[in-house]
């Protein structure tokens, strides 16, 4: 990778950024530029990018319960709906091959071209729900399942398609991975919180996951996957994430570069790959039907269904075995490659817009829903709760606690994680499940007139603004306190028009040199009239 890469890739990822669009969006039409300029995909970038993904897939398996994935709307519905894009655009695929014989479109290469389809982007869902602090929340979890579901119908057909089954021993060695996993949380506790938990997470994704998953004839990103679920319960598992997070970023970076340098444009493969547009609305409406008669709302189930509006890299992949078995032709290729950009490209401003979008369109949307109440519907209160707390990590938890004793009876917290939520009930508090960006959470559980004061204090800042524009849209009138860990953010925060925005590191330092101080003056009193002198 030369400077050019690195130039192209940062200033593109820069304006993206600017006009409110995810970097990632940058970093595919900076692929596009340097293959103008005469670059190509090479060996390093493609081992840049396989990491990035191995890493991304661990990190997944670290926040993944498995329990989850036995949800129905999860393992049927995911089925159901690869099997109705496969058989919908295999048959719209076969009658275009019977109508135009220079498609080169056969029934194998159609039906192979319809499951490659079905997939959606695993790395562009979990960043764009990552860098907008959605990726707990409900409809969060729910689009994360399905990608889950879809990667290993994906790994099981490229097992399958190879002729290779994995060696007799694999299971023996998933076995022993099970049995040691203790083991395995043990060694990340005792890496202590620096540069060594790192390695000891890359150590564990990339040789124990990886390694060990191909080493017995497995898909090395699924062994990664599975050795994150496997101490994902670890006490300093939510650390161990942390702390791969700005590599595994950095990394995926070259991912998107990569996408762009192999959609290489030709205008047989621009006309395909528009075509292939054209029927993505169609994939999105059938996630969108399927999850409402799986009794989610309309809510929940449009946002996953935004967040699942891409085509995948691992639809690249199902192809490119295809073409190396000789059953689909290169110019497919190159199509699935320019779809795979262009359903970036379109769907990243969408998901930006998505909670918008869903508020002018709530009615029609709600018609879809079907009766019954989900496990994870929304929270229902009792008590007449006037303060409201979101985001129950550390600084919610604080802010929870000193509110609770000064207003007894009069605050609740919410939090999207489940596993959260629980905790805090055990704990004494009076904590529910709940996603501050959620117009129906607003409507139907928390009207604007009964809450007076609104506490924001999750971890990632941009799931704090798109709370704040929520609380806006439903003209919501009462305090709204928020925190951020940079100046910027504040400022951003106070233009949007919150009552007060803190740095927390500037409160936090405040607040621990009042307690030296303290701690000082008592213990030394000899020193309070000299500070009391010069004061």
């Amino acid at each position: 990778m030369d400077l050019a890469f690195l130039a192209i890739a940062f200033f593109s990822g820069w304006l993206a950024q600017q006009v409110r669009l995810p970097p990632l969006v940058g970093f595919l039409l900076a692929g596009f530029v340097l293959q103008a300029l005469g670059h190509e995909s090479g060996e390093i970038l493609a081992a840049v990018s396989d990491v990035g993904v191995t890493l991304l897939l661990f990190t997944i398996g670290l926040k993944l319960r498995v329990k989850s994935l036995a949800r129905p709307e999860i393992w049927a519905g995911t089925t159901l709906h690869t099997t109705f894009v496969a058989v919908l655009f295999g048959g719209l695929f076969l009658a275009a091959g019977a109508l135009a014989p220079s498609l080169g479109l056969d029934p194998r290469s159609g039906w192979l071209l319809a499951f490659a389809l079905s997939f959606s982007s695993t790395v562009f869902a979990v960043k764009t729900l990552t860098e907008s602090g959605e990726i707990g929340a409900m409809h969060g979890r729910l689009a994360i399942g399905i990608l889950i579901m879809q990667d290993i119908f994906a790994v099981v057909f490229l097992t399958l398609s190879s002729g290779k089954l994995p060696y007799w021993w694999a299971p023996v060695a998933v076995a022993v991975m099970i049995l040691g996993r203790g083991l395995l949380g043990g060694l990340v506790t005792r890496s202590g919180h620096g540069e060594l938990i790192t390695m000891a997470g890359l150590f564990l994704a990339l040789v124990i996951g990886a390694g060990g998953f191909e080493s017995v004839g497995l898909k090395g990103d699924l062994g990664a996957l599975f050795i994150g679920i496997l101490i994902g319960s670890a006490p300093r598992a939510k650390e161990l994430g942390k702390s791969l997070g700005n590599i595994t970023d950095l990394l995926l970076v070259g991912f998107f570069l990569r996408i762009g340098l192999e959609g290489e444009p030709t205008w047989s493969g621009l006309g395909i790959a528009l075509v292939f547009l054209l029927l993505l609305p169609l994939k999105s409406a059938a996630f969108l039907l399927l999850l409402t008669r799986f009794r989610r709302r309309a809510r929940s189930a449009w946002m996953a269904s935004l967040s699942l509006s891409t085509y995948s890299e691992f639809g690249l992949i199902v192809l490119a075995v295809g073409h190396s078995a000789g059953w689909i032709g290169p110019e497919w290729l190159v199509a699935m490659a320019l779809a795979l950009s262009l359903s970036m490209l379109v769907a990243a401003p969408l998901n930006r817009r998505a909670e918008a979008i869903y508020d002018k369109y709530s009615d029609p949307l709600h018609r879809l829903e079907t009766k019954g109440r989900h496990p994870d519907d929304l929270p229902v209160r009792q008590r007449g709760e006037s303060i409201a707390v979101f985001g129950m990590g550390r600084i919610g938890v604080a802010a929870y606690d000193r509110l609770a004793a000064k207003f007894p009876g009069k605050v609740i917290g919410f939090d999207h994680d489940p596993v959260s939520v629980e905790a805090h009930i055990e704990e004494g508090r009076h904590v529910m499940l709940a996603d501050a960006t959620d117009s129906d959470f607003w409507e139907r559980v928390c009207p604007r007139h009964e809450i007076d004061l609104v506490v924001l204090a999750m971890p990632k800042h941009q799931a704090n603004v798109k709370a704040v524009e929520t609380l806006k849209r439903h003209d919501y009138d009462g305090v709204v306190a928020v925190s951020a860990r940079f100046p910027d953010q504040v400022r951003e925060l106070r233009h949007l028009g919150v009552d007060t925005a803190f740095n927390l590191y500037q409160e936090a330092g405040t607040g621990f040199a009042a307690h030296v101080t303290g701690v000082f003056l008592q213990q030394r009193p000899d020193l309070h009239i000299v500070a009391d002198q010069d004061a």
